[in-house]
C-alpha cells in the first residue's frame, strides 16, 4: 500500500470546499480547504484540517478565529486562486465581511464566523475545531465539488452516472 493508493481511495470521496478566511495584522489571508465538516449542532462547532506544510494557516490560527465561505459551482476560479501559494488571493475581487470583520467572498452559498476552540496535530495535519459564533445562508446555487482530483458541480456528477 502506498500513500499514492491511499490519496487516491480517499480523493472517491465528493466534497464540498471552503475558503477559510481571517484578518491578520498583515491584512487578509486565506486558503481553500474540502475537508470541512460540521460537528455539532451544540453547541454549533465545525471542523476542518489545515496541513503542517501550510503557510497560510499559521497567519489564520494566530488571529483566533475566521470565517468560513462555502462556495458554489460558478466559484472555482476563486477556489483556485486560494489554492496557489506566494499571490494576493484577495485582488481584484469583491469581498463582503462578517460582523466580526473577516472576508467572505461574495455570493457564496453562505458563510459562518467561527472562533478556534482546539487544535491538535494528528499526523500531516492540524485539526481545527471551531465554534460558529454567526452564520447567514448566502447564494441559492449548486455547491463546488472537489472529486477525484477535479472541480466539477454536483449536477455534472448527477448526470454523469
Amino acid at each position: 500500500m502506498t500513500q499514492r493508493s491511499f490519496r487516491d481511495v480517499l480523493g472517491r470521496f465528493g466534497t464540498g470546499v471552503v475558503l477559510v478566511t481571517a484578518e491578520s495584522d498583515g491584512g487578509p489571508v486565506g486558503m481553500a480547504v474540502n475537508s470541512f465538516t460540521s460537528v455539532s449542532l451544540d453547541p454549533p462547532l465545525i471542523a476542518f484540517c489545515a496541513a503542517l506544510t501550510s503557510t497560510t494557516w499559521p497567519a489564520i490560527r494566530a488571529t483566533g478565529g475566521f470565517a468560513i465561505t462555502i462556495l458554489s459551482d460558478t466559484q472555482e476560479e476563486v477556489c483556485r486562486a486560494f489554492s496557489v501559494r506566494d499571490t494576493d488571493r484577495f485582488a481584484g475581487r469583491d469581498w463582503a465581511r462578517t460582523p466580526a470583520g473577516r472576508p467572505t467572498v461574495v455570493d457564496g452559498l453562505g458563510w459562518l464566523d467561527c472562533r478556534i476552540r482546539t487544535v491538535q496535530v494528528e499526523g500531516d495535519h492540524e485539526l481545527v475545531i471551531a465554534e460558529a459564533e454567526d452564520w447567514s445562508v448566502g447564494a441559492d446555487a449548486r455547491p463546488l465539488i472537489f472529486h477525484s482530483g477535479r472541480y466539477a458541480s454536483l449536477e455534472e456528477r448527477l448526470h454523469a452516472e
